[in-house]
């Protein structure tokens, strides 16, 4: 992979970040406006964004997918060149974590992760990647989890978070696959983007070790740099904050 350092052309005229008021989120959109990104379009459920004259805030929600598509055709007119999934679940609202042991599977906790993690990613690449150039360079990018990764698991547990990243991570795979038909620059691709200092991570960050949590602003510079230095050939992966592909 080039080293982002070269590619300084790579970075976006206009982005999109759907999930902006989380940590990372938030921190996507002020490090695409401080690196030069002209039109940086902010979606949140209430439509939330950072203040400064590049944001273009927006309302979506991930289980809506009226709400999404409204969203993507609010971009019709000025597309995004990056579009970046920074949403997603790990403890749902009424404070159920991940499961440990697949006695405690629950149906109706297992379909909210996947609607949150996997079907809503899913639904605004459905939107969005229509919009897209097919002369040009684009990148749509969604958050991922190491833990996602089928060959890596060694510890199991995790049944519901696991699988919805495994499963959009396949997703990713395919999207890839058939934007490549007619978009030859096109990259799509998964980000690992570490332990960040979040509201998802906070109920697990007792017992992490020194120097393995990263601030969101740290997280949010390393995705954009690894972004930044991914081209149609890595379509279809998964790269951690470091650049290195995480396996299927």
């Amino acid at each position: 992979m080039t080293n982002a350092t070269e590619l300084t052309g790579n970075w976006p005229r206009s982005a999109a970040v759907f999930g902006a008021s989380g940590g990372i989120g938030r921190a996507l959109c002020e490090a695409l406006a401080a690196r030069g990104a002209e039109v940086v379009y902010a979606g949140s459920r209430r439509g939330e964004v950072p203040d400064g004259a590049a944001f273009r805030p927006f309302a979506f929600d991930l289980i809506d997918e009226l709400s999404i598509a409204a969203a993507a055709e609010m971009m019709r007119d000025d597309p995004p060149e990056w579009v970046i999934v920074a949403s997603g679940v790990l403890t749902l609202p009424d404070g159920t974590g991940p499961e440990r042991t697949y006695k405690r599977l629950d149906p109706a906790v297992m379909a909210q992760v996947f609607a949150l993690n996997t079907i809503g990613p899913a639904l605004i690449a459905k939107h969005v990647l229509p919009l897209m150039p097919r002369d040009k360079r684009f990148v749509f990018a969604a958050l991922s989890a190491r833990v996602g990764s089928i060959s890596d698991n060694r510890l199991g547990g995790w049944h519901s978070y696991r699988a919805s990243k495994a499963a959009l991570n396949m997703l990713l795979k395919n999207f890839a696959l058939e934007a490549a038909r007619t978009h030859s620059q096109s990259v799509v691709v998964g980000l690992h983007p570490g332990t960040v200092d979040s509201a998802l991570s906070q109920p697990f960050q007792t017992g992490l070790a020194q120097g393995q949590l990263t601030a969101p602003q740290q997280a949010a510079d390393n995705l954009l740099s690894v972004l930044a230095g991914l081209g149609p050939e890595q379509s279809g992966r998964v790269f951690d904050f470091k650049g290195a592909e995480v396996p299927a």
